[in-house]
């Protein structure tokens, strides 16, 4: 059974920091790429993050890019995300996400229930 499971989140304010990470198990995690997906109540969900099955090659939305940097342990079946000078907007819940594929094609069939991220004064 695949499983994720996000932790990390918090209140921070802003022009803070914050780590999520996200823990997996149930299928050969170095095989896929990872996603960091973010979703806000009432909106669809936005893609933030993707990092490919090796580690070697990642891609940003626009929104965070500069600020976040996603990377992977696999001997560790971890996935992280470093997230730097946090603004208001980057509040939502987050998501870890497995890929179908081993590079970052953002199709998902996988997702974790979550990490609360609030970025407020």
């Amino acid at each position: 059974e695949v499983q994720l499971v996000e932790s990390g989140g918090g209140l921070v304010q802003p022009g803070g920091s914050l780590r999520l990470s996200c823990a997996a198990s149930g299928f050969a995690f170095d095989d896929y790429a990872m996603s960091w997906v973010r979703q806000v109540p009432g909106k669809g969900p936005e893609w933030v993050s993707g990092i490919h099955s090796g580690g070697g090659s990642a891609s940003y939305a626009d929104s965070v890019k500069g600020r976040f940097t996603i990377s992977r342990d696999n001997a560790r079946n971890t996935l992280y995300l470093q997230m730097n000078s946090l603004k208001v907007e980057d509040t939502a819940v987050y998501y870890c996400a497995k890929d179908r594929y081993s590079w970052s094609s953002k199709v998902h069939d996988y997702r974790g229930q979550g990490t609360q991220v609030t970025v407020s004064t």
